[in-house]
């Protein structure tokens, strides 16, 4: 009783499982200073335990149950035979499995562990959920929890949130807000454009559609927009009362003038197959002055006189479009965009590996250090990473923008 005493813990391991390295390093660090404290004649008290609750074993469970191959996959090369791998559609095998494998695992280490106060953590083990259950009164009765609405990484499969450790892929991906850019029509409907680049508004020339891509009619708020449906659902479990009116195709769309907001004058739509329908609202504005690849595909177009004929497009209005300089950048020219497809001679749009690199060090560099010149109106002379703020509150504040969430990478 006269000895010092001294606590080690570390981080419940999550049991969807067998343990890599990862934990193995954090765990020896306590375990060293337990055994360095035990030696100096401290009490030591060094308990273990597992973290099991969540969503991360319960959607395994069920990919196993729907017989997923990546899940499947998974657990093979976790070295668990195929006869075994249906045993884990049930949720509670892995906790009868992966907390025992990893104590098996420490005891082979020698971890100096009090396996006595060995616990996981659901409602399986009563204490340890009533504990947990009266720390989140006791932080609600000090106001310090509260119930409220803010952007999350959604399953929309489960419709729950899905966090770090209940991801296949896409560990540290979060919700980054896009620019829903407004282009109306002259009937009155609104194209949607999505952008993380609100910035770039006074260099645009025109808008891509996909052709060969399904659009609606959409009334959201008192407007009528045209976009894409899974653009739709996005808007809606993201709070937005969004009523599909009707559908059309986007060759329908291609070959109109839609007024771009900030500069306010007509421009042209365009066809444009690249467009990831996944991913914003399957309308994306160009700015060939600082995107390689809008730079690239209105190049591909313009030399294209058979699909310049297809559409029915103005092949000599077409081919006056030239890229608007509206960044001034340390070390490049007026133009970014375009000097670097000549720098890495990027041939065409099929140059994917080229554009990555390209977007990647154009926008970096450009937004780090970039000022806007004068032909960005009232924001000449203004940092980018300043004005991409600014210009986007003021277009929304015009009603010429609105915004919604994606997620900042792939996530399974």
């Amino acid at each position: 009783p006269a000895r010092p005493k001294w606590y080690s813990t570390v981080p419940y391991p999550y049991m969807n499982g067998y343990q890599h390295l990862g934990f193995g390093t954090s765990f020896l660090r306590a375990e060293f200073q337990s055994r360095y404290r035990r030696m100096l004649g401290y009490n030591v008290l060094h308990p273990q335990g597992f973290h099991c609750t969540g969503l991360p074993i319960l959607g395994a469970a069920k990919r196993i149950a729907e017989k997923e191959p990546k899940q499947w996959d998974i657990l093979r090369k976790m070295g668990i035979p195929d006869r075994d791998i249906p045993k884990f559609a049930d949720p509670m095998h892995w906790i009868e499995v992966f907390p025992e494998a990893t104590i098996q695992d420490l005891k082979g280490l020698g971890a100096a562990v009090d396996w006595t106060r060995s616990f996981i953590t659901t409602p399986l083990n009563p204490p340890y959920d009533a504990f947990v259950r009266w720390q989140f009164h006791h932080l609600k009765d000090g106001d310090f929890v509260k119930i409220d609405k803010h952007p999350v990484i959604w399953c929309p499969k489960d419709q729950a949130p899905i966090g770090d450790h209940d991801r296949i892929e896409g560990e540290g991906e979060t919700p980054i807000e896009y620019t829903l850019l407004k282009f109306p029509l002259a009937d009155g409907r609104l194209l949607v454009a999505a952008t993380i680049r609100p910035e770039t508004v006074y260099g645009q020339t025109n808008l891509w559609i996909d052709p060969d891509a399904a659009y609606v009619v959409a009334k959201v708020g008192e407007e009528r927009w045209i976009l894409n449906e899974p653009a739709t659902k996005k808007l809606s479990e993201q709070g937005r009362t969004v009523v599909v009116e009707s559908t059309l195709r986007g060759t329908d769309l291609v070959g109109m003038d839609a007024v771009a907001p900030a500069i306010n004058r007509a421009i042209p739509v365009l066809p444009g197959s690249f467009i990831d329908q996944g991913l914003g609202t399957g309308i994306v504005t160009s700015v060939p002055s600082d995107a390689p690849d809008d730079f690239v595909a209105l190049r591909d177009l313009q030399r294209n006189d058979a699909l310049l004929a297809k559409y029915h497009l103005d092949a000599e209005r077409i081919r006056a479009i030239k890229p608007v300089s509206i960044i001034r950048t340390p070390g490049w020219g007026p133009l970014p965009g375009v000097e670097i497809v000549e720098r890495l001679g990027i041939r065409d749009q099929a140059d994917r590996e080229k554009l990555e690199a390209a977007k990647a060090e154009v926008y970096k560099t450009g937004f780090y250090r970039g000022v806007l010149n004068e032909n960005c109106g009232p924001y000449a002379g203004m940092r980018v990473e300043v004005a991409k703020e600014e210009i986007r509150k003021e277009l929304a504040s015009k009603g010429q923008a609105d915004g919604m969430y994606e997620p900042s990478g792939e996530v399974v």
